[in-house]
């Protein structure tokens, strides 16, 4: 697993963080993980800040799910307030449920005008998978080969990323990610789209049709690809030539992170069918959505009764409402796009002077770092990611890794991340690469 802590070696590990470490295993069993060979234990957050025990400030530059910064007070205002006045379901009429529908619609497209809550992102694609199958007979899903969309049991089969253990289902067929680094100089876009024909008529021949395309539209989990915008366009134009939808996963890239605008998906000029949130959208607070064309939820309302106790609560909702009012008062998508610039520029200068970076690319505040083993030939270098990921640890700096090979350095700091900040990774980045090099 990619940055991993190994419960074998805890040389590294203090006293007292082994011996929560050994409470944890007793308690929450074996398939939970920590990150880092020595895993860091936090008391407190402020911005984007962590705090250990002893009051020492690590940089978050990898937790998306607090968007807009740690115990915003904002958010945790709007929290506490409704907590103290309601909390139920939406099986009783509401106003705030719909206040922040509105709100929320209201940055999309307006022919996805329908929105149904959940708690979790596994959820809203769970959701969107038996949509998208009432929807259109078919029961094919086409997902790239390392990716992560969720843990149902449904959607943990089209998430590669999960691991051996996880083996996709029969209806899956998963296409190669579009990596322009590795492309030869090759379009992209056409040869994404390609795949996903092949995949349809393969699923076609085993007798299956096919229901829909998912893809994280930073493709987070297979390295981060962003570049160029408008690749994404042949390929949805190919799964509806096919009879299928598609699925925008806006888990991570949505809520204004790529800088452009506020989903990834208009990046690249298209409009999906259903859009799925979760994580960032409460800040940390569990909630989710997916958002639908009418048309197509229409279906699967008239044959299907679904029900999600938690989803869509007041206060799940006074969450989410809150967070978007942050996110539009503070002005976070254009400081996505600007401190996400300067942060590459930096990259870009880090790697004149070290080797070791191959590659710089992304999205405002969602940037990959490919690191290999030379230039030439562009070989992975999974091993100095993991040394340089768990140096910067030590450095107090918080990141990790994606990639097949785990050599691409994921950046996704929360949206209040500064230049100041970014310059502090900088040079801890530089003093690091400079250590394991």
């Amino acid at each position: 697993m990619i940055n991993a802590f190994d419960a074998r070696a805890t040389n590294a590990v203090a006293p007292r963080e082994r011996a929560l470490i050994e409470r944890r295993q007793k308690l929450l069993g074996p398939a939970y993980r920590l990150f880092y060979a020595n895993p860091v234990h936090f008391v407190r957050g402020e911005g984007v800040w962590l705090y250990d025990p002893d009051g020492n400030a690590y940089l978050d530059v990898y937790n998306n799910v607090a968007s807009v910064g740690h115990c915003h007070p904002h958010v945790v205002a709007a929290l506490s307030r409704q907590a103290a006045t309601l909390n139920t379901h939406t099986r009783y009429i509401n106003d705030v449920i719909l206040d922040y529908a509105e709100k929320l619609l209201g940055y999309f497209p307006p022919a996805l005008s329908q929105v149904m809550f959940t708690c979790t992102g596994s959820e809203a694609n769970d959701l969107a998978y038996r949509v998208a199958r009432s929807h259109t007979g078919g029961s094919g899903f086409i997902v790239t080969q390392l990716a992560y969309h969720g843990v149902t049991a449904v959607i943990s089969e089209m998430s590669p990323s999960l691991g051996a253990g996880v083996t996709p289902g029969p209806n899956i067929r998963t296409i190669p990610a579009p990596d322009q680094f590795r492309a030869g100089g090759a379009d992209v876009g056409q040869a994404f789209a390609a795949a996903v024909r092949d995949a349809a008529a393969d699923l076609r021949a085993h007798g299956i049709q096919p229901a829909a395309l998912l893809v994280d539209t930073i493709f987070s989990s297979d390295g981060v690809f962003a570049e160029p915008a408008g690749f994404l366009a042949p390929a949805v134009a190919a799964i509806r030539e096919a009879g299928g939808l598609f699925i925008a996963d806006e888990v991570q890239p949505g809520f204004g992170r790529t800088g452009a605008s506020m989903w990834g998906f208009q990046r690249h000029g298209i409009e999906p069918d259903l859009v799925t949130m979760g994580k960032p959208m409460g800040n940390g607070h569990p909630i989710a959505a997916m958002v639908a064309r009418p048309e197509i939820l229409q279906g699967f309302g008239d044959r299907t009764r679904y029900f999600n106790t938690f989803g869509g609560n007041p206060v799940s909702c006074a969450v989410g409402q809150a967070v978007l009012e942050v996110i539009e008062g503070e002005g976070l998508v254009s400081n996505a796009r600007d401190t996400g610039a300067y942060l590459q520029a930096g990259l870009r200068q880090l790697a004149l002077r070290h080797e070791a970076i191959g590659d710089v690319r992304g999205a405002g505040l969602f940037i990959g770092v490919e690191l290999v083993r030379d230039r030439a030939s562009r070989a992975p270098d999974g091993a100095t990611t993991a040394k340089l990921v768990n140096g910067l640890r030590e450095r107090r700096v918080l990141i990790s890794a994606s990639g097949p090979h785990a050599n691409v350095l994921k950046i996704r700091p929360p949206l209040v991340f500064g230049r100041e900040h970014a310059d502090r990774f900088l040079d801890a980045l530089d003093a690091t690469l400079r250590e394991v090099a």
